[in-house]
């Protein structure tokens, strides 16, 4: 084939193309900024304004950023949009837990959910506020009980797209999140680079200033991964998706377990407990003649208690699509005893936000298979 020559006009521009997306001024970080605001010939000093206006005052457009020029504001504004994602739907509970539907530059959406302290219930202060993030859109882990997996994995989520969620919850909700955990959609640990750079915003003094040791990350077991976070240098706590105490419960919910099976698991588990001082947290979902048998609740115990770990019980949350059961209470209060009898820090948490679609992805894949983004998902 015959290269174009150099002085080739540019090809006529294609009318069913959409146009390129402007990039998200929340993915610049102080340097990046600052650097392109010199190009401008803008003074230093202008950096920290945006990121002020941004981060801190959390205004919802550039036209807020009053104290900087009106030329500088209309050329960022002809160059960026200000954020990653936008706001599609909030859907909200009883209990006043609350999942926000983003949409993404791509047309494409994630979910987060903002969960109230119940103190009676954990022992928690009043006034905390925690938020689950989406890593990815879609999940290519497979996890049977999972709506985030029922229309595969599209693509991982950039840092300003993680880290946006945050940004627009607390705008939103006009409440300070003062506890993160990423485990809403995707995996965590199979986005980690960007993860990573996204946390960087997270607890940095121009970003949301939020301490790591308010960042929890949730996987299923990808054992590399783990040992790389107990290197880190930042003390990020870290969750486990157990599901199952045995390699045969967990191979046949938890694809993942095939590949680091539980003895893989605990061994990177073991490396985690040699590396930091914050204790493990055990998630642990309850299904109906699946894994919610008492003898399953001891294995739980021994585990647990050589690893040091506390335990969250989840009862299951319904999935349209899918026929997994959610136990009756009795049953879920029986194997959280089981846990306590042997000593082990255990909570149980019921109908915290069981009725706004809470099982991860589930808001997400409603919504765009209403948009034809996707099929409607087979049952499994």
């Amino acid at each position: 084939m015959t290269p174009a020559p150099e002085s080739a006009p540019d090809p006529a521009p294609d009318p069913a193309k959409k146009p390129a997306l402007k990039p998200a001024l929340t993915g610049l970080d102080p340097a990046a900024l600052a650097e392109l605001l010199a190009s401008w010939g803008e003074p230093a000093f202008r950096a920290g304004q945006v990121l002020e206006w941004i981060w801190k005052k959390q205004v919802g457009s550039l036209e807020a950023m009053s104290n900087l020029p009106a030329a500088l504001r209309r050329r960022l504004d002809g160059e960026f949009r200000l954020d990653a994602l936008e706001h599609a739907h909030t859907q909200g509970s009883a209990d006043t837990t609350r999942k926000f539907l983003f949409r993404l530059g791509d047309g494409r959406y994630v979910e987060s959910v903002l969960i109230p302290a119940n103190p009676a219930l954990y022992g928690e202060r009043s006034d905390r506020r925690t938020l689950c993030v989406s890593s990815q859109v879609g999940c290519a882990y497979g996890c049977r009980f999972c709506a985030s997996g029922l229309a595969g994995f599209s693509r991982n989520l950039e840092p300003a797209e993680i880290a946006g969620q945050v940004l627009l919850a607390e705008r939103l909700s006009g409440e300070r999140v003062d506890n993160l955990v990423f485990m809403g959609m995707g995996e965590p640990f199979a986005n980690f680079t960007r993860l990573m750079e996204a946390i960087r915003i997270i607890t940095a003094d121009w970003g949301l200033h939020l301490g790591a040791r308010h960042l929890t990350i949730s996987t299923s077991g990808l054992v590399p991964q783990i040992r790389q976070l107990a290197d880190h240098p930042q003390q990020i706590r870290l969750a486990i998706s157990l599901h199952g105490a045995t390699d045969e419960v967990r191979d046949r919910i938890m694809p993942v377990n095939r590949r680091w099976n539980t003895a893989d698991l605990f061994g990177a588990l073991d490396y985690w407990n040699s590396r930091k001082k914050q204790h493990l947290t055990l998630e642990y979902i309850l299904i109906e003649g699946v894994n919610d048998a008492l003898e399953q609740a001891r294995i739980l115990a021994g585990h647990a208690r050589r690893l040091r770990a506390k335990v969250n019980l989840i009862p299951y949350n319904t999935v349209e699509g899918l026929d997994w059961v959610r136990p009756s209470e009795e049953r879920c209060r029986a194997f959280r005893d089981v846990l306590k009898d042997a000593g082990v820090s255990a909570t149980l948490r019921l109908e915290k936000g069981h009725d706004i679609d809470a099982a991860c992805g589930q808001l997400r894949l409603k919504q765009e298979t209403e948009e034809g983004i996707v099929s409607a998902p087979a049952r499994r």
